[in-house]
């Protein structure tokens, strides 16, 4: 191919499009924060050894050029490096409908394989054997959040949960105790799985997401005898081998489910990822949407 025709295929929309691979290396950096953040969700980090791009061999994206065997010479590599500079700067919207092409595939790809993992691990999703529920147990709609007691976001949709239970008399809320955050969470997970051995475990659930400050043993035990809880009963339930059952399997069902971050929604077979600001109108759509057309896998 000649420089001439390189030249012409770049400077057209559809040359630079199926050279994006190309075009990404120089230019990454201008579509950095570009695009909408999904819901928040809160993680557990994982600790990473700390290393430059040059110890690992790394080249910095702003470094990098088109691979040596393009069969064209150093100048001529040059000169088309800079036309799809050039071109980038020009026309930065091409970088933004190749990223967002290869996000929605991306997407696609996800909610595939979470339907998938949804599908084969049914029953334990709609039917635990021991999962805490709230609201209507015969229910027509299902939802599912995984949370942490730790996870300011899921403090902030406790608010919305509990107005759905209130408003819809037919939904059944399964809470999935999914501590992922701190020692402390799994503290929590652990009180409350005993408060509901005794009846209780809405009011502490109630409680615990309404207080303020770090959760943890002593402030869930808290929590719990200002709820008028059994203290002797409750600390002995705590080391019980159903409790850690419940919450080791549900860690197992959100690894399954591709799930690494607090608060996540199930509706059916729908799915809410992390805390949008319109939780409630969220869910509610859903529920709606699973009431009239049902759900395939529930």
């Amino acid at each position: 191919m000649t420089l001439a025709a390189i030249i012409d295929a770049l400077t057209s929309k559809k040359g630079a499009a199926l050279l994006v691979p190309a075009i990404l290396l120089l230019g990454t950096t201008l579509a950095i924060g570009q695009n909408q953040p999904p819901p928040p969700t809160e993680q557990a980090q994982k600790a990473e050894p700390a290393t430059t791009p040059a110890s690992e061999g790394i080249v910095p994206a702003s470094q990098k050029s088109l691979p040596a065997d393009t069969g064209l010479s150093p100048a001529q590599r040059k000169e088309v490096e800079a036309i799809i500079k050039d071109y980038l700067l020009n026309n930065p919207e091409v970088l933004m409908e190749a990223q967002n092409a290869l996000e929605a595939k991306m997407d696609k790809i996800q909610a595939e394989r979470t339907a998938a993992a949804i599908k084969s691990n049914a029953t334990e999703i709609f039917r635990p054997a021991s999962s805490p529920v709230v609201g209507n147990a015969k229910g027509d709609v299902t939802v599912i959040e995984f949370f942490d007691y730790n996870c300011g976001y899921c403090k902030r949709a406790f608010t919305e949960i509990a107005r759905l239970v209130e408003r819809d008399k037919q939904v059944k809320l399964i809470l999935k105790e999914f501590p992922i955050l701190s020692k402390g969470s799994e503290e929590t997970a652990k009180v409350a799985l005993a408060a509901k051995a005794q009846g209780k475990y809405w009011d502490f659930h109630r409680a615990m997401l309404e207080s303020q400050g770090q959760a943890n043993e002593a402030a869930a035990l808290r929590v719990a005898e200002k709820a008028g809880l059994d203290m002797g009963k409750l600390k002995k339930d705590m080391a019980s081998a159903e409790v850690k059952k419940e919450i080791d399997e549900t860690r197992a069902l959100a690894s399954k489910l591709g799930i690494q971050g607090t608060p996540h929604f199930l509706v059916g077979d729908r799915i809410i990822p992390g805390a949008p600001e319109n939780l409630l109108e969220q869910l509610t759509k859903l529920v709606a949407e699973v009431r009239k057309e049902g759900c395939k896998v529930c």
